[in-house]
């Protein structure tokens, strides 16, 4: 009887559920928070890396609290994607983190695409477009605003690959997460040495070994297996970006499957057998962490923004849900641009948001909560089209996050997509991956090297009570009302940076 722990750590705490294979169900959970760093200006959104080594421990001792820790085999981590963790020869943090929600690095993403020739030419050298969320201009920002601190630098990490190093004492990184840095050939599973010599000629050394998804990424460190009270031959397995072991965690390891993440940021993407590149670049060319490819839309605002206006609004969960499924589709003719951290797809950093269509029949408080939810679903609408046209054809979106709890939204969401939502059974799906991942690992170790969906099959399961059909009308009505928030980011796009200056001028 084996039990794999599976850690996510995200933008806001730490999760960690506890897998019983056997039985093929989480058996136990536990949660830790940490924060960001105040007090920086607009744009800059940093955390403390030790702060993630005190929350994970926190949330592991949590989940192992009832649990036989002798049965502990494997341990997996999901870590927010892109963050920058710089590391000196020691394995010293250098400073704190920039995270995927930093959008600073702006002036970096114009230097690093002149450099490799120009958008054609990022997309030839890596698959994907140098944006502010990946982890290239991080470095290179790193380099021109504080050279002293890039001096110092012989160790790059992502968030979850330092958590890796925390328990193992290994430098490392697969190709999941490492495409997400925009340093990476993703068509080859291998580092891009335009994108390197881009900017340093010593960034090659810099960065971890690549392995394999499947491979360890080392043994738990004998004075963690002793804190924890687990054997001392647990293994820890390579993990990967949240997305990428959300995917494992929502059984999306074969093609056909897609899922969409509804959290502070939202996510939607599908398992591919080959590599997928967009030649425009919105959609990003990841490969997985199950050893295939994983083309994803990535939108920074979500429940971000509904719960801004909810706070807003002076209303609990449960009163804001009742206003949005009492208003009517369209919000009364009101449509929230939902921008207010900037966005990522379609790429307009310096965004913010707009509210157009107010008016004395719709300025209430049912019209503006919904437009909050609808101004989010049909921006993450805007990158599932786009992956349409890439191919991917998508039978029934599986979705989690905080948005996959609401009744009203999954409705929302089916009627905006036209296509069935359904809920997961364990809507932690990115720990639970990582779960998966680490069986997947210590299975291979073992000798017993089954393919990642043998795991899947066996614990991921749907929750067919929260399953939700598109409506023909709504289908219709959110069409229109895609077309009309589409043409207001182009009408208005030009405005944001002069908007940023006002802003950062007061």
């Amino acid at each position: 009887m084996s039990l794999y722990l599976g850690i996510d750590s995200g933008t806001q705490s730490v999760k960690a559920v506890v897998l019983d294979l056997e039985r093929g169900r989480v058996v136990a959970e536990g949660r830790a928070p940490h924060r960001l760093i105040t007090g920086l200006p607009v744009g800059h959104l940093e955390q403390h890396p030790q702060d993630w080594v005190r929350a994970m421990d926190r949330a592991i001792q949590a989940a192992l609290a009832g649990v036989e820790r002798g049965r502990v085999r494997g341990i997996g981590v999901s870590g927010q994607q892109h963050g920058f963790v710089p590391l000196d020869a020691q394995g010293a943090v250098i400073r704190p983190a920039k995270l995927w929600c930093d959008t600073s690095t702006t002036e970096e993403c114009a230097v690093l695409t002149s450099r490799l020739g120009g958008a054609r030419g990022a997309l030839r050298a890596t698959g994907n477009l140098f944006l502010p969320g990946f982890t290239a201009p991080k470095i290179l920002w790193l380099r021109r605003r504080e050279p002293a601190n890039f001096r110092r630098l012989r160790h790059v990490l992502l968030p979850h690959d330092y958590l890796n190093f925390h328990l193992t004492g290994n430098y490392t990184m697969e190709a999941g997460d490492a495409s997400g840095t925009a340093l990476l050939d993703v068509r080859r599973r291998r580092w891009s040495a335009p994108a390197l010599a881009a900017i340093d000629r010593h960034l090659g050394d810099w960065l971890p070994p690549l392995i394999e998804a499947h491979q360890p990424a080392g043994m738990l460190r004998p004075a963690l297996a002793r804190r924890y009270g687990v054997p001392p031959e647990v293994v820890v397995s390579a993990g990967g970006g949240d997305n990428m072991m959300g995917a494992i965690g929502t059984g999306n390891v074969v093609p056909g499957v897609v899922s969409a993440s509804f959290g502070t940021s939202g996510t939607i993407y599908a398992h591919a057998d080959v590599p997928v590149v967009d030649p425009a670049g919105e959609i990003a060319g990841f490969c997985s962490s199950a050893g295939g490819w994983l083309p994803l839309l990535c939108t920074m605002n979500v429940t971000s923004v509904t719960e801004g206006v909810r706070a807003l609004l002076g209303l609990d969960r449960a009163r804001f849900e009742r206003l949005v499924a009492a208003a009517p589709a369209g919000a009364g003719g009101l449509l929230l641009l939902p921008y207010l951290a900037g966005e990522r797809t379609p790429n307009v950093p310096l965004g913010s948001g707009v509210l157009l269509g107010l008016n004395r029949a719709n300025l209430d408080r049912g019209s503006l909560a919904r437009s909050a939810m609808e101004g989010v679903t049909l921006g993450m609408n805007y990158g599932l089209r786009r992956l349409r046209e890439l191919g991917v054809r998508p039978r029934e979106i599986r979705v989690t996050g905080g948005g996959a709890r609401s009744a009203a939204w999954r409705q929302m969401m089916a009627d905006i997509f036209a296509v069935p939502v359904v809920g997961m059974r364990e809507d932690e799906g990115a720990a639970l991956g990582a779960a998966l991942q680490a069986a997947w690992c210590h299975g291979h170790r073992d000798g017993k090297a089954h393919p990642l969906r043998h795991y899947t099959d066996r614990v991921v399961k749907v929750a067919e009570t929260t399953r939700r059909s598109p409506d023909r009308t709504r289908v219709q009505r959110y069409a229109e009302l895609q077309r009309l928030q589409d043409e207001l980011g182009r009408a208005v796009g030009g405005l944001f940076g002069a908007v940023r200056a006002f802003q950062q001028a007061g």
